[in-house]
C-alpha cells in the first residue's frame, strides 16, 4: 500500500466517524428539546417562588397581629399596676391619716424593677 493510500483511507474513517457522531448529536438534540425545558424550570420555579413570597407575607401578617396582642397586654398590665400602685398609696396615706403605721413592704423592691415603678417613691 503507498503512503497516499494510506493517508486518503484515514482522512476517510475521520470523515466518517465524525458524520456518525454529527447524526448521534442531531437525533440527541431533538429528544431534549432545551429551551422548552428552560422555560418548564423557570415556570416552576417562579410558581415556588411566588408560593414561598406569599407564606412569608401571610407569617409577617401573623407576627404584626402577635406583636400588636403583645403591646395590648402590655398596656393592661401596665394600667392594673399603676392602679395597683396608687391604690396602695392611697391605703398607706389612710393609714397615716389613722394614726396607724402601715407594714413594712415584704422586700425591697429590686433593681430591676425600679426603673418601671417611677411613680413610687422608695
Amino acid at each position: 500500500m503507498r503512503p497516499e493510500m494510506l493517508t486518503a483511507l484515514s482522512a476517510l474513517a475521520v470523515a466518517g466517524v465524525t458524520a456518525v457522531g454529527g447524526i448521534v448529536t442531531a437525533v440527541i438534540g431533538r429528544r431534549q428539546p432545551r429551551g422548552q425545558q428552560r422555560r418548564d424550570d423557570f415556570t416552576a420555579v417562579t410558581s415556588r417562588m411566588e408560593g414561598e413570597i406569599t407564606r412569608q407575607g401571610q407569617r409577617i401578617d401573623e407576627l404584626e397581629e402577635d406583636a400588636e396582642r403583645d403591646r395590648a397586654t402590655l398596656r393592661a398590665q401596665d394600667f392594673a399596676l399603676r392602679y395597683l400602685a396608687g391604690w396602695a398609696r392611697s391605703l398607706v396615706s389612710y393609714m397615716r391619716d389613722a394614726h396607724l403605721e402601715p407594714p413594712p413592704p415584704p422586700q425591697p423592691v429590686p433593681e430591676e424593677v425600679r426603673p418601671y415603678l417611677h411613680d413610687i417613691t422608695p
